[in-house]
C-alpha cells in the first residue's frame, strides 16, 4: 500500500507538504507550528502556541483514527529553551489535558528559527495507530 497524505479539513489548507503521511499502520505527523484556521501564529506566548501546535497535531493524528496513546514519538523544536523550560508546568498541565498521561519518547531541540517568524515552537511526531482503528485517507 503506497504512502497516503493525511489532510484535515479542519486544519489549513497544505501547499507543498501534508500534515501528515500515513504509511501501513505508522502516521508521520508533520511539523505543526502555531498555525491557526487563518493561517496565523496564536499570540500569546509560547504556552498557547504549544496548545496550538500540539492541538494541531493531535487534530491531523485523529483524522487517521489515531489517539494520544498512539504517539511513539515527539520531537519539539523550539527557539527558546530557557522560555519553554520556564513555562514547564503550564505546558506539562496542557498536555494531560490534550493528551492525558501518554508520553511517548520525545526530544527537544533548539533551533535559532522556524518557518513562520513569529513561531516560538514546532512539533512533529510518529504515531503506530492499530487496524481496528485505522482510517484511511480516500
Amino acid at each position: 500500500m503506497r504512502p497516503a497524505a493525511v489532510n484535515p479539513a479542519s486544519l489549513p489548507v497544505p501547499r507543498g507538504y501534508s500534515h501528515g503521511t500515513l504509511a501501513g499502520n505508522t502516521l508521520h505527523l508533520g511539523g505543526q507550528t502555531a498555525l491557526d484556521a487563518d493561517m496565523k501564529i496564536v499570540p500569546g506566548g509560547i504556552v498557547e502556541q504549544f496548545r496550538q501546535a500540539f492541538g494541531n497535531v493531535l487534530t491531523t493524528l485523529r483524522a487517521a483514527g489515531g489517539e494520544p496513546e498512539d504517539l511513539v514519538s515527539i520531537t519539539i523544536y523550539l527557539t527558546d529553551i530557557p522560555d519553554y523550560q520556564a513555562h514547564g508546568k503550564e505546558i506539562g498541565k496542557v498536555w494531560r489535558e490534550l493528551a492525558g498521561p501518554v508520553y511517548p519518547a520525545m526530544a527537544g531541540i533548539g533551533c535559532t528559527s522556524l518557518w513562520q517568524p513569529e513561531a516560538l515552537i514546532e512539533i512533529l511526531g510518529v504515531a503506530v495507530i492499530p487496524e481496528d482503528r485505522l482510517v484511511r485517507p480516500s
